[in-house]
């Protein structure tokens, strides 16, 4: 890309509405207090539909222009002036974030209508909606906003509101350490895009998406020291927003929150954040090869490390946050994979929105029905007591797993396609590892299916499942729709690929594929049934044991202890920056506190003696004149002698 995208001549003053009508909600709610309780809900719903709506116009608008004159951008106010730097307050919307716009929107109101009867009884209703509007607003800034430093503010929100979602309930002390976990793992990633953005601006003068994108494409070295530092930091960005190794471990403990967050965090918005980051700063990796090969590595390790965690989940919802941590690793790696990857890493994160989302609401609305039961264990033949739940949240499974032709087939196999086709021995290794998460994936995801829906019923004395309500009904079968016919659809003729190529893959010409797509469907389909056959020979031919066995493999007491990630945090990270502290706690009190205190002390203690000479007799004082002439006279006779 020359410059980031060519703008349309004229800009949209519809652009703020987008980000400002949840924002208006947020307000409401927050400053109204209890005055809002009875109708906050249904504002909040109605806003963030308001600005779903607002981005079908803007669509609508956009395909009324030429490929090169989609992109459209609203300046806001001067943000910031010293000398030839300026910061515009600026809104961007092209074929990339559009893309992100009615994701969030539409997915996020879906999420609201459910959350409506899902969060009926809880009295702070009405501040649960509020952050859910405060959340669509600053993800809305994050995928709008027009360079690095507009970017960071809607990033920063976004933590926020992660913070106050995942910890709403936080009068459970679980829940609150939960959130604090996801908080500071975020603040590393953050530390990253903070560095990121003051090397742009040290090395080009600017923060804008233009500004850098024309700066790095007049450098001589492709693989400069700054653009693969710059890299190198974004990609931490990434891996503590979207939950990427090493700083994925807060994200099963994220599904403390209600379970339309985890929806709203593991589906559409938060977590896909990082992939926008990486994908929007193509013109850096496409130029800094030894940080896009990083992105691969890391994807790579994330999808097997949180598929592997996946197989030894009761929790039905931490089953599904790592089989997010592993769907995200995928669209991680295919955007390490450059030009080649960065349409199918979107695709896969538009049709991982349908599925995830709905699987989600789907396990919602199993616990709705089972007095907020989450271990799977005690679930069972719940397919004839709640059928609505078990066909769509059935339909995210044969979507996820990569049953054609279901949404994950079209996306996830163009990654595990891409990743062979990028030759060699790495394109032999990164596309064997995509293959090996695909046939693990449709493992324990069958699982969960068994476990929850099939079998014999194995839950506790006196519960009765029931199906849920038609506000958590109907958003569950939109996005079951969604799961069933948006790959195809974004398929078509590479609509999508051929819709994001001015923004992310200008001038690139695609090789001649190594591995015909015929031979990657065909292995990716034997994976899947290989995954799914081990399922049922274990989980159908066998017992579902009520609680979990524990004269079980290495592998599995490690997969159940996230591969001892947070072990390895603590050890390298807590315990060192503990006996740190402690130290410099000892050094502190010993010689800093000591030499102060003991210079204070010298001259206190010196000034309390010497103020004992001071008596007042004059008796006193003509013994001490006669002392002193008597040791001066014998002085001086020491001297003659």
């Amino acid at each position: 890309m020359d410059s980031a995208h060519a703008l349309a001549a004229g800009s949209s003053s519809l652009l703020v509405w987008l980000i400002a009508l949840p924002a208006l909600g947020a307000a409401i709610l927050l400053l109204g207090g209890r005055r809002t309780d009875k109708w906050g809900h249904v504002l909040a719903t109605g806003l963030s539909g308001g600005s779903f709506v607002v981005g079908i116009v803007e669509l609508i608008r956009m395909l009324g222009r030429s490929g090169e004159n989609r992109g459209v951008s609203q300046h806001l106010f001067t943000w910031i002036s010293v000398g030839h730097f300026n910061i515009e307050a600026g809104l961007l919307l092209d074929q990339l974030s559009i893309c992100f716009v009615l994701l969030i929107t539409g997915v996020g109101t879906l999420i609201h209508i459910y959350s409506i009867t899902y969060m009926e009884h809880d009295l702070d209703r009405r501040r649960f909606f509020a952050y859910l509007n405060f959340f669509i607003a600053a993800m809305l800034l994050l995928v709008l906003g027009n360079s690095y430093l507009n970017l960071y503010v809607g990033w920063e929100g976004v933590g926020l509101a992660s913070y106050l979602l995942i910890g709403f309930w936080n009068q459970k002390p679980v829940y609150a350490t939960a959130a604090k976990k996801a908080f500071v793992a975020n603040r590393v990633g953050d530390f990253g895009l903070s560095i990121a953005i003051m090397i742009a601006f040290a090395t080009f003068g600017s923060v804008s998406f233009d500004g850098v994108a024309a700066g790095a494409g007049k450098l001589a070295n492709l693989n400069s020291g700054a653009l693969t530092a710059m890299g190198a930091m974004l990609l931490l960005a990434a891996a503590g927003k979207s939950a990427q190794f090493p700083l994925q471990s807060w994200l099963g403990d994220a599904m403390a929150g209600p379970t339309p967050v985890s929806a709203l965090i593991h589906a559409a918005t938060m977590v896909t954040a990082g992939v926008y980051l990486i994908t929007r700063s193509n013109f850096v990796f496409d130029r800094a090869p030894t940080a896009q090969l990083l992105v691969v590595i890391v994807g790579v390790i994330t999808l097997l490390f949180g598929a592997v965690i996946g197989t030894a989940k009761d929790d039905i919802k931490k089953a599904l946050a790592a089989s997010t941590m592993s769907q995200i690793g995928y669209m991680i790696l295919a955007a390490g994979l450059g030009p080649a990857g960065y349409a199918f890493a979107i695709m896969h994160l538009l049709t991982h929105g349908f599925f995830k989302a709905g699987m989600f609401l789907g396990a919602g609305s199993v616990m709705h029905g089972m007095n907020d039961e989450v271990d799977m264990r005690r679930y069972g033949a719940l397919r004839k007591f709640m059928p609505a739940t078990f066909v769509t949240f059935g339909l995210g499974y044969l979507a996820i797993i990569g049953v054609p032709p279901f949404s994950g087939f079209y996306s996830k196999d163009k990654i595990i396609e891409a990743a062979f086709n990028a030759g060699g021995a790495r394109g032999l290794i990164i596309g064997s590892a995509a293959l090996l998460g695909a046939a693990i994936t449709a493992f324990y995801m069958t699982r969960v299916m068994i476990m929850t829906f099939f079998g014999k019923a194995r839950w506790a004395e006196g519960t009765h499942p029931h199906e849920s309500g038609k506000l958590m009904v109907v958003p569950m079968v939109i996005l079951a729709i969604g799961s069933v016919g948006a790959g195809a659809l974004l398929s078509i003729g590479s609509s999508l690929k051929n819709w994001l190529e001015p923004v992310v893959s200008r001038g690139f010409v695609e090789p001649t594929p190594r591995l015909s797509p015929l031979l990657v469907s065909t292995l990716a389909i034997g994976a899947v049934a290989l995954g799914v056959l081990i399922a049922y020979l274990k989980y159908v031919r066998q017992p579902i044991p009520e609680l979990a066995p524990t004269d079980v493999s290495i592998f599995t007491r490690a997969a159940r202890r996230d591969l001892y990630q947070d072990a390895f945090n603590e050890s390298v990270f807590m315990r060192p920056g503990q006996y740190l502290t402690r130290s410099l706690g000892f050094l502190d009190r010993v010689f800093i506190d000591g030499a102060v205190n003991g210079i204070g002390a010298l001259f206190g203690g010196t000034s309390v003696r010497a103020r004992r000479l001071q008596t007042g007799y004059v008796r006193t004082y003509s013994l001490f004149i006669l002392g002193g002439a008597a040791i001066l006279v014998a002085a001086m006779l020491a001297a003659r002698l």
